[in-house]
């Protein structure tokens, strides 16, 4: 299994969702950083599950332990390695021959030839994404001393839409607890939610983020575009189908004279009238904003009967997923998104010093 990310920065996460626990090795972070702990763990915390009855009752409390990499507080320049351990795990909850729809247990017992670990989906499993988050906390601390910040906000959940006028309502948004904008829409997101647990279903939604003060000439062009590392480690967080830079879809309805981001000039200094292109173009950064979105699925494991597979006798079948399980995973999934899009930036930023 090949598992590392990254050129500058290389980043490789181990573990599964009930083994012993999950965990992240950091190359490349410099020597004599002084780690803000306090900080990591409050990026821990926004992630954390189990907090309310819009998430999963599975409660852990996703303490990193740091296992090497630190030394008096401050980086040494050593691969940097923090472990998330799992306390509270209900294994019985799994079947191993009735792979969940939607999940990837059907992909994994292919891939692996039956030997992959099936317990909450194992490697494949949302958990993973704990590492995911410290490894974008010492990213977002890096990017902060070179005036870096990222923000990410709810834009949709299920077809509940919160509309941001401009950058200074989206890092507004962001901010709080729930980051939407629009404080009604937030109860109506939050009955939508509710709704779906009770009816024993999930839903999905869209989650935007903005990348700001980040120097325009970051990226190279084609392969290495920054809409393309972006991507590639936006689409590593489970339950990401889609992702969009700037208008995105919305530009194919558009003609050029409105989706052209016009310039202009103000006391010798070049601005932007529009960001349609999300602050990239050619695979390179404009100085504004990387604005993107990512469709989140509705989580899969659900109370309602599905349809399956009994892989013991490859007979049609059907299966109703127990277990702890959040109805809707887009308000956790917001600082992971923002620590893939941290690690990501940092990466390209190291890349072009």
């Amino acid at each position: 299994m090949r598992n590392v990310w990254g050129e500058s920065l290389q980043i490789s996460i181990f573990g599964e969702s009930h083994g012993e626990g999950a965990g992240i090795v950091i190359g490349g972070i410099p020597a004599g950083f002084a780690l803000d702990f306090d900080a990591l763990q409050m990026e821990m915390s926004r992630r954390m599950p189990g907090k309310d009855e819009l998430s999963t009752k599975r409660r852990e409390p996703d303490n990193a332990e740091i296992l090497s990499g630190v030394f008096d507080g401050k980086t040494t320049g050593a691969p940097l390695c923090a472990f998330i351990r799992n306390t509270d795990t209900r294994s019985r909850d799994y079947e191993p021959m009735l792979p969940r729809p939607g999940h990837a247990d059907y992909a994994a017992f292919l891939k692996y030839a039956g030997h992959a670990d099936y317990r909450g989906g194992g490697h494949f499993s949302g958990r993973l994404t704990a590492p995911l988050v410290f490894a974008g906390a010492v990213a977002k601390q890096l990017l902060r001393k070179e005036n870096i910040e990222i923000y990410g906000k709810i834009g949709s959940i299920y077809n509940i839409k919160d509309e941001t006028a401009d950058m200074n309502g989206f890092i507004e948004a962001a901010k709080k607890p729930f980051p939407v904008y629009d404080d009604a829409c937030k109860e109506e997101m939050k009955a939508a939610i509710l709704a779906a647990k009770n009816e024993g279903d999930s839903v999905g939604g869209v989650i935007e983020c903005a990348v700001v003060g980040v120097p325009a000439g970051l990226g190279e062009p084609f392969f290495s575009s920054v809409e393309s590392r972006l991507s590639s480690m936006l689409f590593s967080i489970p339950a990401v189908k889609g992702v969009e830079f700037g208008g995105g879809f919305a530009l194919a309805k558009m003609k050029g004279s409105e989706a052209n981001d016009a310039m202009t000039a103000e006391n010798g200094k070049i601005r932007f009238l529009s960001n349609h292109n999300g602050g990239v173009t050619g695979g390179v950064t404009t100085g504004e904003p990387i604005r993107f979105s990512v469709a989140v699925k509705p989580t899969p494991s659900i109370a309602k009967r599905q349809k399956t597979v009994d892989l013991t006798r490859n007979e049609a079948a059907e299966i109703t997923v127990k277990g702890r399980h959040d109805p809707c995973i887009v308000p956790r999934a917001v600082p992971v998104v923002e620590a893939a899009a941290a690690i990501c930036i940092l990466d390209l930023y190291m890349m072009g010093k």
